[in-house]
């Protein structure tokens, strides 16, 4: 048994951390710290946890715990660790964005390793700090790492990618409110997303030289949850090589899996799973994925890296189903 700390717990990924880890046979949640509702039920931010986990918001952050998840919004997990000083045998796990880089990686003496376990897998491992990859990078990623794998990437990379309401938070702005998202659909930061450079850093560490286009178009959609990527290129390899590729590939990672059949956004929601269809039209190679951008995308990945860390069963608190509906 493991004690766990949460820093951050108000937003919607820390809701879900609790409600995975809670569940954990081999968790304990020793605090879940928010400086701006100290004091206050956990449940009065996470409804759907009353009558389960009603325990209140600490302002007080314990040291001694085996493990801690920074669930703080992007910027903050550096200066969270500039202020508190945490002893060599508590881990961390940060769900933001400022170590995920190779430049940002090591931090004083802390030497965060990107958290993608279809990756890193043996190196989360052996880790001390992780960095939880992004929800958009998470999907795109693994809807190329195989073609990287076998220096397949020899052109611009095209990616349509659509995520649900929850992957902006909870902080009210324009085009969150429900009567600007319901029955709507947009694009934003085009070409720009910061999720960008974790992508091509991944891809470069597996195809040293890839120096190609990556034409990212983030959508938001009008659903609540998941992410939905469409994505494609020009290739020589004919379909069932690079069919071959994606099953050899995935065939240990337990939370990837590659259907055969066209792939819809709720077989994944509410689920750590990712699931990939690959099919060849003429001379180009179309990749659909789709995962969970609250789970796989962040809170379940995070729970998967700790099982890694602590050598427990890969899919312990984490054997989730989806719905049909």
């Amino acid at each position: 048994m493991i004690r766990v700390g949460i820093i951050g717990g108000t937003g919607i990924v820390a809701g879900e951390l609790i409600r995975l880890l809670m569940h954990h046979p081999k968790v304990k949640i020793d605090f879940v710290y928010s400086h701006s509702k100290a004091g206050q039920s956990i449940s009065a931010s996470h409804p759907d946890l009353e009558g389960f986990y009603d325990e209140a918001f600490s302002d007080k952050v314990n040291k001694d715990v085996d493990l801690l998840f920074l669930s703080l919004g992007h910027g903050n997990s550096q200066k969270f660790l500039e202020k508190y000083r945490f002893p060599a045998h508590t881990r961390i796990i940060d769900l933001s964005n400022d170590f995920r880089l190779a430049e940002k990686s090591v931090y004083r003496n802390m030497n965060f390793v990107y958290g993608l376990p279809e990756l890193y897998y043996q190196e989360i491992k052996n880790a001390h700090y992780i960095a939880n990859p992004g929800c958009f990078a998470t999907a795109i990623q693994l809807a190329f790492l195989p073609l990287a794998t076998h220096q397949l990437l020899q052109d611009e990379l095209h990616i349509h990618a659509l995520t649900g309401a929850t992957g902006a938070g909870k902080s009210l702005s324009e085009t969150t409110h429900f009567i600007w998202r319901s029955n709507n659909l947009s694009v934003y930061k085009a070409f720009r997303h910061q999720h960008l450079a974790e992508i091509k850093q991944s891809l470069k560490f597996l195809q040293t030289g890839f120096n190609h286009p990556v034409n990212f178009v983030p959508m938001r959609g009008d659903f609540a949850r998941g992410i939905f990527v469409s994505a494609y290129l020009r290739t020589e390899a004919t379909e069932a090589e690079i069919k071959k590729m994606y099953a050899d590939y995935y065939q240990d990672h337990l939370f990837t899996r590659v259907s055969d059949k066209e792939i819809y956004l709720k077989q994944v929601i509410n689920t750590n799973y990712c699931l990939l269809n690959v099919s060849k039209y003429d001379d180009k190679i179309h990749i659909t994925s789709v995962i969970d951008n609250l789970l796989k995308g962040a809170a379940g990945q995070a729970v998967h890296n700790m099982n890694l860390m602590f050598d427990f069963e890969e899919t312990e608190g984490l054997k989730l189903k989806a719905s049909a509906y």
